[in-house]
């Protein structure tokens, strides 16, 4: 069982009490067994799971390390590989996990490869990460240097994903709850820095998403938004009919000048688009850990620069900003 006390008293600290106020019943209602059918399920497959001492904690790296083969018997490290494939898909990531490689969908490294020089240091700061999935992107934050790191993500499996890695490596400052960016109270001007990558074109409205973003950070903070673009200028966006890219929930593809403007019209301040970059099947694939389809099946079979729909296959940016 996780202990939350420490991410309360960090919020106290950052006059965040609003969100200290309701969060607990949050938890509470977000991890009723009740309401999910499978959840008890992989709440036994991580309680089952000794607590290993882990010789070694590599977070500042490519594929995030905890532990090393030779921490574990082979029929433990059997036994682990089985437990953690039970929690099947893995999307983002790599891990090595007491010797188990975890090749995930994504290659969340090379994204973070790209970003990571851009970015403000991370040391001493009250993190939020919108969207994390797993939880691989938090710990490469705290392996930054972060104090503190609260990812969120509403899908249910990747919070007990993050909950076994967690377990793995011992306790440590970060957290990934079962929440959205719209479970958050309003105005909570709390966090140092701010991440929101591959969220903003799943939202029904961009702009509210972006004074949400804004308005979770402190001032002067610093946001990090990654997200799909279209080649084109300012003004131009694109909104799929029906699918993009097979996935029914992608609402606003803007350009980057759109994009920028869209937060300059929010109160962002020095806005920079600091990278731009092709996805590319090399990048996000099926793998033995996720056998679903993946990016080649959602192109078109005769021009990967179309998606299945024949519109322009993914792209992605990465701007950092500034809350006024």
């Amino acid at each position: 069982m996780i202990d939350y006390s420490p991410l309360y008293q960090a919020l106290l600290d950052a006059k965040a009490d609003a969100w200290v106020d309701v969060l607990p019943k949050q938890l509470a209602e977000a991890f009723d067994h009740t309401k999910h059918g499978t959840f008890s399920e992989w709440q036994a497959i991580i309680a089952s799971i000794p607590d290993y001492v882990a010789s070694q904690r590599l977070l500042d790296q490519s594929v995030v390390q905890i532990g090393v083969v030779d921490d574990l018997t082979e029929p433990e490290v059997n036994l682990l590989e089985n437990k953690l494939k039970a929690l099947h898909p893995w999307r983002k990531g790599p891990y090595e996990l007491y010797g188990v490689a975890i090749d995930t969908e994504w290659r969340s490294d090379w994204k973070w490869e790209r970003l990571k020089a851009h970015l403000s240091p991370l040391e001493h700061r009250l993190v939020l990460d919108v969207g994390c999935g797993n939880g691989y992107h938090c710990w490469r934050m705290l392996g930054a240097g972060a104090k503190m790191v609260v990812g969120i993500d509403p899908m249910l499996l990747n919070i007990m994903q993050f909950q076994l890695i967690r377990k793995l490596h011992g306790e440590a400052p970060i957290y990934v709850l079962p929440l959205g960016i719209e479970d958050m109270p309003y105005g909570l001007k709390a966090f140092d820095t701010v991440f929101s990558m591959g969220v903003l074109y799943h939202r029904r409205s961009p702009i509210d998403h972006l004074y949400e973003l804004r308005d979770s950070l402190r001032a002067g903070g610093e946001l990090i938004l990654e997200t799909l673009v279209i080649d084109g200028g300012l003004g131009e966006v694109l909104l799929p009919e029906d699918r993009y890219a097979m996935m029914r929930n992608v609402w606003f593809l803007p350009t980057c000048d759109t994009l920028v403007s869209w937060m300059a019209r929010c109160g962002f301040k020095n806005i920079r688009v600091v990278d731009v970059t092709i996805t590319t099947t090399a990048e996000q694939r099926s793998t033995e850990w996720m056998r679903f389809q993946s990016l080649k099946d959602f192109l078109n079979p005769e021009d990967s620069t179309l998606t299945y729909e024949g519109l322009p296959a993914p792209k992605r940016a990465i701007i950092v900003a500034n809350s006024p």
